[in-house]
Formats: C-alpha cells, structure tokens, sequence
C-alpha cells in the first residue's frame, strides 16, 4: 500500500472526525496502544508471518489441521457437592456430546482437610464435589470407563492424595496407571500468587510438583502432568501480558524442577499443558494463545530438546468467570459465545464455557446446557473448524499477537532477573502487579470509563431474579462423614499407619517419590486428609502476610465530584470521633480467592478509612477475635465461595460471645438475591452482591456508621 494512499486515508478520517484520527487510538490496560487503522506496515519485519501449523514456533497452532481435522475437546469443568450427583452430571453430559471430563473439587478437598474437620464446616459441598477417599473417588467415575476417557482435574493444594485416589480408582475399575490419560493441574506457583489454595510453603510444593513429574513420565505415559495456568491470574485482575508472562514464566521453572530430578526434558515437555482465561477483549485474546505458542518455543530452546513437541504449547481454555455479572445474566451467554470464539479463532485444544447463572452460583441443568451447546453450535454450525488458522495475515491479530510477545518477554526477562518465578512469587512482585491492576479496572469500571452492559450502563429495571442452584452444605457434609466413618471402620488401620509412615519418611529423607509413597497409602484407604496432614507435619503449613497495594484506585478517580463528596463526608466523621473508622476485611472458610477482599481493602485504604486485612482461612471466631482485639467497628466479609449462609451467622454471634456485638458486619461478594433477606434476618447489616460500585459500598458503610453514631 503506497503512502499517498494512505495519507488519502488520513484526510478522509479526519474530514469524517473533524480532527485527527489519532483521538480514536485505544491505550489497553496492557499499555498497547491500538490504531484505527492497521496496513501492511505493521507487519513489516515480524519472522512469525512464515510460519506454519504443526511446525515450530506453532504461532497458527500446534496440528498440522487444527479444527480442520478434528475439532477441539469440548471439556466442562463441573464438580457438584457429592460424589453421586457429580458422576450423574457426567454421564448427563457425556451423553448430550461432551468429550472429556474436568472435575472442580470443593475447597475443603482443596485444602486438605476430610469433611469432618471442623476448620470447613462451611466449605464442603460447595464451589465442587467432595473428594475424601479412594470410595469417594470411585463413586465419581462409576459407570464412566476410565480406559476410554480422558480426565482433567483443577487440583494444586492436595494434587499427591486426589491423584493417587485416582490412580487407584483406575486401577480398581480395571484401568492400570499406564492407560489413563488426561491432565492434573499440579501448578503451585499460581497458587501462591492469586488463587491461595496451597497447603505448603514453596520449596516443598515445588518437590511436590516435580514428584508428580517424573512419576508420570515414568509410569502414566499418556497423562499430563502439569496444566500450568493463567486462568486464575485473569481471573484476579492480571492484564493479558502479565496472564501471559507469568504463566510462562511459572512453566520455565517447573522444566528446571523437572531437570533436577534428572529427567531429560523429552520425557516429560510433551506432557506439559497450559490453561488461559479467555475475556472480552475478542481480538487480543485471540493473539494472546498466538503468541503464548511462539515465546514457550522461544523458552524450550533454550533446554535444546530434541523432540520438536517438547517445543509446543498445548492448551485449554475457559471462558472467563469474572466477566459473568449477576445484572442481566441473560447477557452472559452472549458474552460466553462471543469468548469461546475468541478461544477458537486462537486455536485452543479444549474449552470450557461458562454457564449464565455462574456469576451467583453453580450452574443448573439449564443453563450447562446452553453453556455446552455455545460449543457445539461452534463446531456445527459457523464453519470455524473448516480452515486452520482463520487470522492468519491479519495486519491487526498478527501486530497484536507481536506486541503482546515483546511486551510479555520483557516482563519474563524481569521475572528472570530476580532469579526465576520461584523467587518472584517469594518475593511477592506478581502478586502486587496483578493486584494493583485488578485495582485500577475497578475504577475504571466504577467510572465508566469500561462499559459492562446492564451494570454500569443499559440498566434492567425491575430485573426479575432467574433460578439458581443451591446446595444443602449441611446434608452434604453428613453424608461425607457417614461415608468416611464406614471406611474407617472397614479398612486395616495398621495398614495405613504403615503406609502413611513411609509416606513421612520419604517427605523427610528427601529421597523417592511422595507420589508413588501416596498411592500406597490411598490404596489402603488413607484419607485425603491423613496423606495431607502426614506431609503437613513433615514440610508445615504456608501462611501468607496479607499485604494490600495502596494509592491506586484514590488516584484514578483525581477530582472526581462523588469521591471527593465521599471522602469529604469520611474526613468529617474522624474529625468528630478522633479517629478514621477502622474496617476489618475478613476471608472466612477455605475461600481463597481474594480479589474482591484485596480490591476492597486497598481502595477503602484510599478513601480514608483505616483499613486492618485479615488473612486467609480464618474460622468466624479466629476473625471475631481480632475484630475485638483491634478495636474495629465494621467487619467485612467478602465471599466468593458460597459459604456465607454459614460462615456470617457464625460470625455475628462469635463477636455477641466476645462482647462485641456493637461491631456492624457487612458482607459482600458472589452473594444470590435470595440470600440477602436470610443475612440480615441472622445480623448482617448489609450486603454488597456481584458489581456493587465500590464508592456506592463506602458511602453505604460510612452510612451505617453514622447511623450508629447517632443513636450512641
């Protein structure tokens, strides 16, 4: 294209604006600046634009035919309460067309802990299936030929006894470890960035990590070992380019775990997988997976493999949870199948759509059905699966799918020179980068600077509510403790205690494998929380410092009328008491994911309240006591794993028990509509649900607490 043609182009455009076209560049939240109008320049100079499908550096896929030859995996992630009614779910699906199972685990299992540990009252059954023992394992995959299916499972905290519960489930359906296929999570570093649900401190969790490794490379030649994952760091606020860079980043150093244990890196790179969220930024995301292909090539050279799949970067994909929203949730299928697309067109190898109602809870059949059929149309009807790599040439998706590359290296490269992810994460730089940017598009939500269509603007009035599941936590736990007493009460308890023994010697001794020592154990019906707490007592519990980012979102709202209302109202009310209010931002039950709580915390900070973090895993009378203890006059309770029915009652009446029952409690998070009534029926003042404006969240609290002041 000649110059001349496009500067016709320019006088155009800006006859069109009435002034220049550069007004219309949009600045990402990754920092590229993206143009109106891409040319054939943007692609000078970019050596990606060679390449080919099945072949090295796989920027248009890792298959030589991509959907061409046989579309991608259509894996739903679903996991509800028990055992039982998880395998129906299955079998429902699988019948309906599903390919492959992804099974989402309750964050008791998570953690360790069996069902009748007192520290989860409020988690079992919720947010996924409970998972014990090897029983409750097989019940899972009853009537579903493990020989002839393959199985993902979203496991980090416990990954030793739910995998080897699995091994000896397959083994016991008739299925030996050698046949099974299908892919554990295993990614720690993740964990103790944004999703918290890790059991160990770091160095330990990562000879978990490469346990399991060469376990399997040794004995399960068809399963992946490793699903390294972006998803959740999305999830929790990261931006395209550090999703991209820090889970690579996170891959580099599980290759180097694997090489210290003497591995050679073709016996297991093939093995490893990735996991990326997929959003709303249709395009972007699309080159996000181009370009996540082309720097794991870059990186894998540099471990001089000789198999050109230990170059290749395999992946699922889910469509993202945080851009659900309670407000109009019809509108969440349209988001899902603009998303699962978007995942598509960038040539993933699995995918996962989210169903409308997950925004408030698990979904019913309803709406999985409509989630998975997103799917089906896909493959069926929009001839997406007839050419490999519909992008390709783009002058806009190839200079994205560039810029996202270099912009991720360098980040890569920053990670690099603080010695490697290991040593990031301990040192806490993905953690803050991911939080002060999880910070800063809350403000740019509540400001309407980022439209989301039937919450911040195009409103429903008088929405009518749409069903959702609950689940009975407390039948759920009931039955899991029957069933766990029946096994205790029929297995060999000497057998166990031998086993769980060598399980604790190789923890200790640092020689053999934790994996192959669980699977003994699992096999003479150790309990998922035995194999934990065995390896608790040899490596310790991880607690993480709750730390929160501060001077980002006060900033983002400079001279804003409302925040400076706000905050005028908040310097009046300590002037007149002598103190800035103090709110305690509390986590409660296995529920570690913070976004919400870290988000609150670090812009109420900024609005002059004095904020006081509680850490993760807290019981309601661990949080009570230290609302008491630290004088504050609001606790809030940010949920995100449905255990709010539980955990606030308790909360309330743990302060009335400590005498503090003066203390407002507010709770705020993925709560359903139907909740809120049976929350304030039990104590709670207020209750913030999905997309509640944080300034609409601090005028409401400082709200209550003037009230209280005024009837003092």
């Amino acid at each position: 294209m000649s110059k001349k043609t496009v500067a016709d182009w320019q006088a155009l455009a800006e006859k069109e604006l009435k002034a220049s076209p550069d007004q219309l560049v949009w600045n990402t939240p990754e920092g590229i600046a993206v143009k109106p109008l891409y040319t054939a320049e943007d692609l000078q100079g970019l050596a990606h634009l060679d390449s080919l499908p099945g072949l090295a550096p796989f920027v248009r896929g890792p298959r030589a035919t991509m959907y061409a030859g046989r579309p991608w995996t259509i894996r739903q992630y679903a996991g509800f309460s028990t055992a039982e009614e998880s395998n129906a779910f299955y079998r429902r699906n699988l019948a309906a067309g599903q390919k492959g199972l992804s099974v989402a685990f309750d964050l008791a299992t998570h953690r360790g802990y069996d069902s009748d540990h007192p520290r989860v009252e409020g988690d079992v059954g919720k947010a996924g299936v409970a998972i014990d023992s090897v029983e409750d394992m097989k019940i899972l995959f009853d009537g579903i030929p493990l020989k002839d299916m393959s199985v993902s499972m979203t496991m980090n905290g416990a990954v030793i006894p739910i995998l080897a519960c699995f091994i000896v489930a397959g083994e016991e359906q008739g299925c030996p470890r050698a046949v099974l296929s299908g892919t554990i999570q295993n990614d720690i570093l993740k964990e103790f960035m944004v999703r918290n649900t890790y059991i160990y401190p770091p160095e330990p969790s990562m000879r978990i990590v490469a346990d399991i490794i060469d376990y399997t490379a040794r004995e399960m030649p068809r399963f992946n070992s490793v699903s390294i994952s972006g998803y959740h760091m999305q999830e929790a606020g990261a931006t395209l380019v550090q999703e991209l860079a820090f889970t690579l980043a996170d891959g580099r150093d599980y290759v180097r775990a694997a090489l210290a244990k003497g591995l050679d890196v073709d016996e297991f790179a093939g093995r490893l997988s990735f996991f990326f969220a997929i959003g709303m930024n249709f395009f972007m995301e699309a080159a996000k997976l181009r370009a996540a292909r082309l720097l794991w090539t870059r990186i894998m050279q540099e471990f001089q493999p000789k198999k050109p799949a230990s170059l290749m970067l395999r992946t699922h994909c889910q469509t993202s949870g945080v851009s659900l929203q309670e407000q109009d949730p019809y509108n969440n299928v349209i988001r899902t199948a603009y998303e699962a697309l978007s995942a598509v067109l960038g040539g993933t190898q699995s995918l996962h759509t989210n169903a409308l109602d997950e925004a408030m809870a698990l979904p019913t059949e309803f709406s999985a059905r409509i989630a998975r059929n997103t799917q089906l149309i896909l493959q069926h009807e929009t001839g997406v699966t007839r050419v490999v790599d519909p992008l390709a040439g783009s002058y806009y998706v190839e200079s994205l799918t560039n810029e996202l590359a270099e912009k991720a290296w360098a980040l890569i490269e920053e990670v690099e020179a603080l010695g490697g992810m290991t040593r990031a994460v301990a040192d806490g730089l993905p953690k803050r980068l991911i939080e002060e940017a999880a910070t800063l598009r809350q403000a740019r939500v509540d400001r309407r600077e980022e439209i989301i269509v039937g919450v911040n603007a195009y409103r429903l009035e008088n929405e009518e509510p749409i069903d959702i599941l609950s689940i009975d936590n407390t039948a759920v736990r009931q039955a899991q403790i029957a069933r766990l007493e029946r096994t205790r009460q029929t297995r060999d308890a000497a057998k166990v205690a031998e086993t769980l023994g060598l399980l604790a010697e190789v923890a200790r001794s640092g020689t053999g494998n934790l994996l192959e020592a669980a699977v003994e154990a699992a096999r003479a019906r150790a309990t998922v929380g035995e194999i934990s707490d065995t390896l608790r007592q040899c490596f310790g519990d991880h607690t993480a410092r709750p730390e929160v980012v501060g001077d980002i979102y006060g900033p983002a709202y400079a001279d804003d009328p409302e925040y400076e209302t706000l905050t005028g109202r908040l310097a009046a009310h300590a002037a007149a008491r002598g103190a800035a209010p103090r709110i305690m931002v509390a986590k409660l039950g296995q529920d570690g994911h913070d976004r919400g709580a870290k988000v609150i915390a670090s812009a109420f900070g900024d609005i002059g309240f004095d904020v006081l973090a509680g850490p993760l895993f807290q019981t309601p009378d661990e949080a009570a006591a230290m609302a008491a203890e630290n004088g504050v006059q609001v606790v809030g309770l940010s949920s995100l794993a449905a255990g709010h029915r539980t955990l606030a009652p308790q909360l309330v009446e743990a302060l009335k028990a400590r005498g503090a029952s003066e203390v407002i409690v507010v709770v705020g998070g993925v709560i359903p509509r139907h909740d809120y009534a049976f929350l304030m029926e039990h104590g709670v003042a207020a209750v913030f649900g999905p997309g509640t404006p944080v300034l609409e969240a601090a005028n409401a609290v400082l709200d209550l607490l003037e009230g209280k002041r005024r009837n003092q």
